[in-house]
């Protein structure tokens, strides 16, 4: 599975206002790094390679969201086409990864075994819950849900595309 180009940030949720200015959820770890893009490309969440560029003209933080005006969304109409919308940056300007730190899309696809070599599937998605992110491994067990912490994940290697964990009691629903 190839890297994508872009990295999501956010999602407009809705538009605020009259003059074109979006509601975004904050999808980064790292919101006050978005003032410093002059750009950033809108996709469907669907087919986030599709994407347009979009100049930015304002940027603010408003009771835990971000409110963003773009050029070329002038009105609440303009606004409400772009609802729902990923607000992506360029992969290659984001905050580089401490060590032992990875982006959710790196974790999709990852084969996961236990510590005694019994396959569980792959990593379909990352739920994040708070407290820690939980991966959602498909396989022939069914779905298994693991929290992403030291007692479980025993290794990770991405080069590899594998990660091996240790299941606590009550992990597997028995069937």
């Amino acid at each position: 599975m190839p890297e994508p180009c872009y990295l999501a940030v956010g999602r407009i949720s809705r538009p605020h206002g009259v003059r074109g200015e979006l509601r975004v959820e904050i999808l980064t770890d790292y919101p006050e790094r978005l003032r410093l893009h002059a750009y950033f490309y809108l996709a469907c969440p669907d087919s986030p390679e599709a994407v347009r560029r979009y100049p930015v003209e304002k940027l603010r933080r408003h009771k835990g969201v971000l409110l963003l005006k773009l050029a070329g969304c002038d009105d609440r109409n303009a606004a409400e086409e772009l609802r729902g919308q990923l607000v992506q940056i360029p992969l290659e300007e984001a905050v580089p990864l401490e060590e032992e730190e990875y982006y959710h899309f790196q974790l999709t696809g990852v084969r996961v075994e236990t510590e005694s070599g019994e396959w569980l599937g792959q990593v379909v998605e990352v739920l994040e819950t708070g407290a820690n992110d939980v991966y959602v491994v498909r396989g022939p067990l069914g779905e298994v849900l693991l929290p992403a912490v030291d007692d479980v994940v025993l290794e990770l290697d991405l080069e590899s595309r594998r990660m091996v964990v240790h299941l606590l009691p009550g992990m597997l629903v028995e069937g």
